[in-house]
């Protein structure tokens, strides 16, 4: 399941989709927005992308995931638009055989998709707007 969205995600529902007999264990990934970033106060996010782009590149972290660390399953879910403080932002299910798999290929993918996954976030703080980095999210 990979996918980029402006709604809200269910983590029931990508598990269920990320899920299978042989998987001994599913690790999940849940970013959401923070309050506060730099002694800064946040009041919202705001974030892009180019989807069929996005989507493109998180199909090859996925791959990547699966090749390197031998995981069964990976399910990416990013959202974009604006988001408000608490709300989730994305969500990566890892499921393998076995913990050491699914734990490493789930911080791999969350640090792979930051460095490479061109979705771009604005932070609204109480002293003004700016971008963050120039291919920063989560």
């Amino acid at each position: 399941m990979i996918e980029i969205t402006h709604n809200d995600f269910q983590i029931d529902q990508v598990v269920a989709n990320t899920r299978t007999p042989s998987m001994g264990c599913l690790v999940l990934f849940l970013g959401t927005v923070r309050d506060m970033t730099d002694g800064k106060l946040v009041r919202k996010i705001q974030l892009e992308a180019d989807e069929s782009e996005a989507v493109q590149q998180l199909k090859q972290v996925r791959e990547e995931t699966i090749n390197k660390f031998g995981v069964t399953d990976v399910s990416i879910v990013h959202r974009i638009g604006t988001l408000d403080v608490g709300e989730n932002i994305v969500i990566i299910a890892v499921g393998a055989g076995h913990r050491p798999e699914a734990f490493e290929g789930c911080r791999f993918a969350i640090e792979r998709l930051k460095e490479f996954v061109h979705i771009w976030k604005k932070e609204i703080t109480e002293s003004g707007e700016h971008w963050v980095g120039e291919m920063q999210n989560g």
